[in-house]
C-alpha cells in the first residue's frame, strides 16, 4: 500500500477491533459451512467459504451465480489472482490470473463479460489500464481504450450496458471525475463532474440514479450524499450520511443502497431509500469489521470480499441478507 493510501487509513484503523464479532450484534446468523445457501434470516450475517487469496480491496463481477474476485493487495503484494466463487455451492474454483495484477481499481459487467478498470500497480503507480475477462473462454483481452483519467480507489456503476467510474485518487486533491465506458464502442466519455472530489464512496445505481454515499474527501471522511441522473447527465445533492462513511461493503437491493461506514465505528452497516430520501441506521454489524473490502450483489444477498483489518488482508466472506 502506498504512503498516501497508508496515512488516509491510519485514522480508521484505530477504531477497528480485533477481528471478534461485536457486543450486542444484531441477528448474526451461524457460519455458512455447507453447500447450499444460508437460510433466509432478515436482517442477518453469515460467513461464506474463505477466499484462497487473503487480500484487499480486489476487483469483483458477478456472472451467473459466480462471483469473480480479481487482483487486490496481499501481504506479499498486489497479486492478480482470478477467484471464483459460486454462490450456490460456497465453493472456489480458481481462472486465469489478470495480466495487470492491481489493487484499488474496480469490476464491473457488460453483457457477460468482467472489465477491470483502473487501480494501482505493484510499483505503487496508479495506472488507466482496461482489461476484460471472458469466463466462457477463461481468457483475457488487453489494449481496450485505458481510462482518460489514471486513478485508483474508485467504485463504479452500470446503467444501459454503460459503465460509469466515480471519482478515486491518487497524486493530487481527490477526484470528482465520472467517465463513462462503452464496451461496445470501446471509448470513454467525460461526464459531470461530482460537486465533492472523494474516493472510495459507496456507490450503487437506484432506477435511473447512481448513488455516491460517503468516501474519503481532502479533508478526511465524509458524509456527502450525491445522486447523479445518468439521462440528464447532473448531480444533485441528497440527504447526508448519518455518519461520516467509507464505502466497504455496498449493494443496492429493495430500492435502497446498504452500505458499510466503515469511517465512524466498527462494522457499522445502514442504507439509503433515494425514494424518501432518508437513511436506516442501526442494521445488523458484520461479524468481522474490515475496511477496503468489495463486495456484490447475488440473489438479494450482499457478498463482502476481503478487506484490511489491524493492519493485514483478511480472507473473510462475510454475506448480508437484507
Amino acid at each position: 500500500m502506498t504512503k498516501k493510501h497508508t496515512l488516509s487509513l491510519l485514522t480508521l484503523m484505530i477504531a477497528l477491533a480485533s477481528g471478534a464479532a461485536m457486543p450486542g450484534m444484531a441477528q448474526t446468523s451461524a457460519a455458512y459451512n455447507g453447500r447450499s445457501e444460508p437460510a433466509a434470516v432478515h436482517n442477518s450475517w453469515s460467513l461464506g467459504a474463505a477466499m484462497p487469496t487473503a487480500r484487499q480491496w480486489p476487483e469483483v463481477g458477478v456472472i451467473g451465480k459466480n462471483i469473480y474476485v480479481v487482483g487486490g493487495n496481499t501481504n506479499g503484494g498486489v497479486t492478480g489472482a482470478n477467484e471464483i466463487y459460486n454462490t450456490k455451492t460456497n465453493t472456489w474454483t480458481t481462472g486465469a490470473p489478470d495480466p495487470t495484477p492491481r489493487c484499488f481499481g474496480v469490476g464491473a459487467v457488460v453483457k457477460g463479460i468482467l472489465y477491470v478498470i483502473g487501480g494501482e500497480t505493484n510499483s505503487q503507480q496508479t495506472t488507466n489500464i482496461v482489461e476484460s475477462y471472458n469466463p466462457v473462454t477463461d481468457t483475457w483481452t488487453t489494449g481496450l481504450a485505458p481510462m482518460p483519467t489514471s486513478r485508483n480507489s474508485i467504485r463504479a456503476a452500470v446503467d444501459n450496458n454503460i459503465i460509469y467510474v466515480i471519482g478515486g485518487c491518487c497524486g493530487g486533491p481527490r477526484d470528482a471525475n465520472v467517465e463513462s465506458y462503452d464496451p461496445a464502442t470501446n471509448t470513454w466519455t467525460e461526464e459531470a463532474p461530482m460537486f465533492v472530489g472523494k474516493s472510495d464512496s459507496a456507490v450503487g445505481l437506484l432506477g435511473g440514479t447512481i448513488i455516491s454515499a460517503g468516501g474519503l474527501a481532502n479533508s478526511g471522511l465524509t458524509e456527502d450524499n450525491e445522486g447523479y441522473k445518468v439521462k440528464k447527465n447532473s448531480w444533485a445533492t441528497l440527504t447526508p450520511s448519518p455518519n461520516e462513511m467509507g464505502g466497504g461493503c455496498t449493494m443496492t437491493f429493495g430500492g435502497q443502497l446498504y452500505s458499510e461506514a466503515y469511517g465512524s465505528e466498527p462494522n457499522l452497516f445502514q442504507a439509503y431509500s433515494l425514494k424518501t430520501n432518508s437513511w436506516t441506521t442501526g442494521l445488523a454489524s458484520l461479524p468481522q469489521p474490515v475496511i477496503v473490502s468489495t463486495s456484490a450483489e447475488v440473489g438479494g444477498r450482499l457478498y463482502c470480499f476481503g478487506g484490511l483489518q489491524n493492519g493485514n488482508p483478511v480472507d473473510y466472506v462475510q454475506i448480508y441478507q437484507p
